[in-house]
């Protein structure tokens, strides 16, 4: 769990947003990797560190400054940390962070409403992401349903890859849902994302069936050399528009800003192979989704 307020991205106004870990995609372009498992986990920033050994000297495990295990050099430190957090504390540069905290609900709800003037003078609000905010259907509900009866608004970012009926509670109370679709290829999608995408599109379908009716965006990633054919966007846009005709699109241009993420965290980046489609790519990608009849919408 993580709590970012003052984003203006993620929904109207000023908005909390909420970052819940565990997620079933493995996206190869992902830009929050720390948000894979429902575990905490303690970061190392490179840029920041100025090698004074704090970390290292209260380290139960005997993890070194750059996070390598001084007893086995074949294990890293991130396999061995237990993110007790000592490391954190004692870190004068902030080099160590905690990047997934345990947090218990009601402390979660204590902190967003600590910004409730911001939501008002900005018709704001707090927006669930991930992670996959839905991969924790229980606390997600308890969540929402203390936020929606103390008269929040409430938006909810999601990869679709659920149980729908198990969130359908939480579904209802949303002022908007943006739902993320990567590719109509269901292999394509399988090679990149680590499932099918059978699942995504009939939730994107059943979001027509909630009877509050939230504003609904579809997200496209656009990844150069993953799914940013024209095929595929006209075909995404025309899809969406069948089967839930009020919603709109956003297409997002891939970025590499999560890189350092995965250097924090010890994990290869692996991104090489996708690139940045520019100004005019995009452009042109939203003219062909628009003229599959769908509203196209940004909030970047």
């Amino acid at each position: 769990m993580q709590i970012q307020p003052f984003s203006v991205n993620d929904g109207e106004g000023i908005r909390t947003n909420i970052f819940m870990a565990g997620c079933p995609l493995r996206c190869r372009w992902c830009s929050n990797p720390e948000g894979f498992e429902q575990k905490e986990l303690i970061g190392w920033h490179k840029r920041k560190c100025i090698g004074c050994g704090a970390c290292a000297a209260v380290c139960p495990q005997g993890i070194g400054i750059d996070m390598d295990a001084l007893t086995n050099g074949e294990v890293t430190g991130h396999d061995r940390c237990i993110s007790c957090g000592a490391c954190v504390r004692a870190c004068p540069e902030e080099a160590r962070a905690g990047m997934v905290t345990l947090m218990d609900a009601d402390d979660v709800i204590r902190e967003v409403m600590k910004h409730r003037l911001f939501y008002s003078y900005s018709g704001g609000g707090v927006t669930f992401s991930g992670g996959e905010a839905t991969s924790q259907p229980e606390f997600l509900d308890y969540v929402s349903k203390e936020l929606y009866d103390s008269g929040l608004s409430i938006d909810l970012e999601s990869c679709g890859y659920f149980d729908f009926e198990s969130v359908r509670p939480a579904l209802e109370r949303m002022d908007l849902i943006f739902m993320d679709l990567k590719h109509m290829d269901p292999e394509l999608h399988r090679q990149y994302t680590g499932v099918s995408n059978e699942r995504i599109l009939e939730n994107i379908a059943r979001l027509g069936s909630l009877k509050q009716d939230p504003e609904t965006v579809i997200r496209i990633p656009v990844i150069g050399g993953v799914n940013n054919s024209e095929e595929n966007i006209a075909a995404s846009a025309a899809y969406v528009h069948d089967v839930l005709p009020d919603a709109k699109m956003e297409l997002l241009p891939y970025h590499s800003l999560g890189m350092i993420k995965y250097e924090a965290i010890g994990m290869p980046f692996g991104q090489e192979d996708f690139y940045t489609p520019d100004k005019e790519e995009m452009k042109k990608l939203r003219g062909i989704a628009a003229a599959q009849g769908i509203e196209i919408t940004d909030y970047r």
